[in-house]
């Protein structure tokens, strides 16, 4: 099933030391990552691939990866479901990502600064409410809402009005859950 298939990501690979290991923590994903892709500066390491997963089944996601076995990351854009409206639209191509709880603040190391959002989902096969739900996982981070540096005041009342893009990037974890506790979710 784990195919090392060639084609997709390789020619992106990162050159990294041997036995490297990507396990970031929420913080670092949002400080180092999301909020220097949001601002356009340079990351420490070209590691997280700009891919839109709600155009992919989250099967196909793992070979559009630049790196990963077990959990692959992606910066996504955000779409809106509706024009005018505020909710994402979470809709794949064989099925649909549904949000599971409430959004978990990520803190700063110190505990005092909220520095954004994570959103955990699950992958539904189907066409909801009838989806069938999956062992794919998604945590999506987002940065909180009061950072000046992700939009400055006023930048985006004209040019959003007509758009349907919600967020310019979000950073999605997408890891598929052991089956080792049926009957829970």
């Amino acid at each position: 099933m784990e195919s090392t298939d060639s084609s997709a990501g390789t020619s992106q690979q990162p050159q990294l030391p041997p036995g490297f290991r990507f396990h970031p923590t929420d913080e670092e994903l949002v400080v180092h990552y999301l909020k220097k892709k949001a601002a356009s500066s340079p990351l420490p390491v070209l590691i997280i691939a700009e891919v839109d997963i709600y155009k992919f089944d989250p099967w196909e996601l793992p070979a559009k990866a630049t790196y990963g076995e077990q959990e692959w990351y992606f910066f996504s854009p955000r779409d809106r479901k509706y024009p005018n409206g505020a909710r994402p639209n979470r809709a794949a191509t064989s099925g649909y990502w549904k949000a599971t709880g409430t959004d978990k603040p990520v803190l700063s190391s110190n505990g005092n600064q909220k520095v954004g959002v994570k959103k955990a989902l699950v992958f539904y096969g189907g066409k909801p409410p009838k989806g069938m739900k999956t062992n794919w996982i998604m945590h999506e981070y987002r940065l909180a809402e009061n950072k000046a540096i992700n939009k400055p005041p006023g930048c985006d009342l004209g040019n959003k009005k007509n758009s349907l893009r919600l967020d310019d990037w979000v950073l999605c974890r997408i890891y598929k859950k052991n089956n080792s506790h049926p009957g829970t979710g």
